[in-house]
């Protein structure tokens, strides 16, 4: 996602999305009972608050970020971990105490491990400093290491969360070079696998997600995990990133509907449940709520039971760092993008 803060227009090149592939097995069971999510990325909100950024509710009132989203039909909460932070933010620590306010609030926790000391995405999937020179060996070992640590702090402090993705938008893989999909797949898969395991030895019922951004473009998604299912990499759930109106070449409603199409595509040729664990919008744009509302409603009819949740990728950004895809205004309110949340 954080490509998006410097280059909203180079939205990457789109790919056609076929029918459902015939006679492929059914959505797992898993998870099929657990109601569909409406969360938030909320990683800012420590920083945010920090340099004294206040955010009211739809009166105008300061009230606490988790209350205003509860208010607004959100029931959940996705979370970024960055290695070794510079400046401490994203860190276990930092992660910890905003899952613990999460789950404090009631609501549901997605934890997302980008494997890097920073963002990690399409444009970057950089190594932790620490290992830089790491074979794939110490790498697999690392990635196990460091979910595990994450997770059983998180245990310790009485958060479990519902799911945790292993890499973020790892469309190209994760840990470059050694990790690079389009030269190393047997790698990818193999960290894949290495977090997967992780995951299930702290926290076994945790839904393992492998994300991928654009989620028009199939011919990519199904690239990617053809290749991690040919090297035997394990997941439980396909995470997708869907931000509309930066989609190439496409309309808003193109995009979706095409996202749509891939939801459909993925599940009937994985058997696996989907999520879309980032999306968004431009705070201003004047079709903001149509555009959310109507991928959550897509995602709602993906057959096999529909999605299983959609994640508006921090809405509390106002003003913050340049990013202009939040959806709270300048004071600090929520726009009527966040209402499309509230729609049943």
């Amino acid at each position: 996602m954080k490509h998006l803060l410097s280059a909203l227009a180079a939205a990457t090149a789109l790919g056609a999305c076929p029918a459902h592939a015939a006679g492929a097995a059914p959505a797992t069971a898993a998870a099929t009972a657990a109601p569909f999510a409406r969360g938030a990325d909320v990683g800012w909100v420590s920083e945010m608050e920090a340099a004294g950024r206040v955010f009211r509710n739809r009166a105008g009132q300061p009230e606490d970020l988790f209350s205003i989203l509860k208010e607004q039909g959100m029931d959940a909460i996705r979370l970024r971990v960055w290695v070794n932070p510079q400046d401490g933010w994203n860190g276990v620590a930092d992660v910890v105490a905003k899952a613990k306010r999460a789950h404090a609030a009631g609501m549901r926790v997605m934890i997302d491990f980008h494997y890097s000391d920073s963002w990690a995405d399409p444009q970057q999937q950089t190594k932790p400093k620490a290992w830089t020179n790491y074979t794939v060996a110490q790498l697999a070992a690392a990635v196990a290491e460091h979910t595990r640590t994450v997770l059983a702090a998180l245990r310790d402090a009485g958060v479990t969360p519902t799911w945790v993705q292993v890499g973020n938008e790892t469309r190209t893989g994760l840990l470059w070079p050694e990790g690079d999909a389009t030269r190393h797949m047997d790698n990818y898969a193999r960290f894949v696998d290495s977090g997967y395991g992780a995951v299930k030895s702290v926290f076994p019922d945790a839904q393992v997600i492998v994300h991928v951004d654009n989620c028009h473009d199939n011919a990519t998604f199904r690239w990617n995990f053809d290749g991690l299912k040919k090297h035997g990499a394990r997941f439980d759930m396909i995470g997708v990133s869907s931000y509309p109106t930066t989609a190439r070449n496409l309309t808003w409603q193109a995009a979706t509907a095409a996202c749509e199409a891939n939801l459909n595509d993925l599940v009937a040729r994985y058997g696996k449940p989907v999520i879309l664990s980032e999306i968004g919008v431009p705070w201003d744009h004047p079709d903001g709520r149509a555009v959310i509302a109507d991928l959550i409603a897509r995602a709602r009819r993906v057959h096999g039971g529909g999605a299983r949740g959609v994640f508006y990728w921090e809405p509390e950004a106002y003003d913050w760092k340049g990013y202009p895809m939040g959806a709270f205004d300048g004071g600090g309110k929520p726009t009527p993008i966040m209402d499309a949340f509230l729609e049943r």
